[in-house]
């Protein structure tokens, strides 16, 4: 069985391909390879993930149908893992056209091939952005999520609804993930915990927005690629106790699913980096600063439907895995 990967030289692509190599499978990698952050960090993901003899590799961008159709033409795809889309929050206020078509056009394309080749199991990433501006906490699949405060979280909320009409239309088994602040070795440099980790290891002033008073459910990168994994195998079903009188939004009558995929624990911005100065062994110089625009000022999962259906339990503490993330970032930079 062979596992389509987009985004293959990705954070959480890379990562992900790389475990299900381990664990056996025949991995197709898809990646156009932008330079939206260092391109080389991206070639080194792939330079390991191209050392395995069952891992094959297209530089392909998703908005090319012609060319993506071509990929499923001639390799026997069975489930679909698309992790590709145009990341960053604050670079959807300046560059909106390219979530349009990264985000939209690619995953529609996305979409029709798995219409067209009859794809058993299609997983796309969501995020924790759609919540927008929701202020109950913690955020819920069943709440209600039409209000979003940026662009990039418009474009993932447009890939659920375009996913179930899908589900609806053609019978397609769709799940989506909602990921909240995954972080790890290998990471996004435009991460708030990559740039923080830079900054106190080079003595420059760290920005804090919104003074601090922010708090994220960082995620540890095994515990998404572990809770991905079990998702795999196991389409989802029609529910047939949804009520159409009283619409449940992470659940349908159609083959389709939405989860929350987070650690269930939120920490303020400020312990995070006082867990950072201890990690690295350097105090932070903090510059504090307002809230930027398109921001939000808590994100905190509920992931009670995932343990309930795939016992998916997060592992990793902060600070095990801000070391892990620390060791990384410190070699691998110490070699370039």
């Amino acid at each position: 069985m062979s596992i389509l990967v987009t985004g293959a030289a990705g954070f959480i692509g890379f990562h992900l391909a790389k475990e299900l190599l381990a664990r056996g499978s025949q991995v197709i990698g898809v990646d156009n390879l932008n330079d939206y952050y260092d391109i080389h960090l991206k070639k080194d993901r792939l330079e390991i993930l191209e050392k395995e003899s069952n891992f094959q590799f297209f530089k392909v961008d998703l908005a090319n149908q012609t060319s993506l159709n071509s990929i499923f033409e001639n390799h026997s795809i069975h489930i679909v893992i698309n992790l590709a889309a145009q990341a960053g929050v604050r670079y959807s206020i300046k560059n909106p056209r390219s979530y349009v078509y990264s985000n939209l056009m690619g995953f529609t394309n996305i979409l029709e091939a798995c219409r067209t080749f009859q794809i058993k199991h299609l997983i796309y990433a969501s995020s924790s952005s759609v919540y927008g501006a929701n202020s109950k906490i913690p955020f819920s699949t069943k709440d209600s999520v039409d209000h979003p405060v940026n662009l990039y979280a418009a474009t993932k909320k447009a890939n659920e609804l375009m996913a179930h009409a899908y589900s609806h239309l053609f019978n397609i088994p769709t799940t989506g993930l909602r990921f909240f602040t995954v972080y790890g070795p290998w990471g996004r440099p435009d991460m708030a915990y990559y740039s923080f980790t830079k900054d106190i290891i080079e003595g420059n002033k760290v920005k804090v927005f919104n003074h601090g008073e922010m708090s994220r459910d960082f995620t540890f990168i095994d515990d998404i690629v572990e809770g991905i994994i079990r998702l795999i195998h196991c389409p989802p079903k029609p529910n047939n106790r949804w009520d159409r009188e009283h619409p449940e939004p992470g659940s349908s009558y159609a083959p389709y699913k939405i989860y929350n995929i987070g650690n269930h624990h939120p920490v303020k911005l400020v312990d995070f980096i006082r867990i950072l100065e201890k990690t690295i062994g350097k105090k932070a110089q903090l510059e504090l600063l307002p809230m930027q625009p398109g921001d939000v000022k808590e994100t905190y999962a509920d992931i009670t439907d995932l343990q309930k259906d795939f016992g998916f339990s997060p592992k990793t503490t902060l600070e095990d895995g801000l070391s892990h993330f620390v060791n990384w970032y410190t070699q691998y930079h110490q070699n370039k």
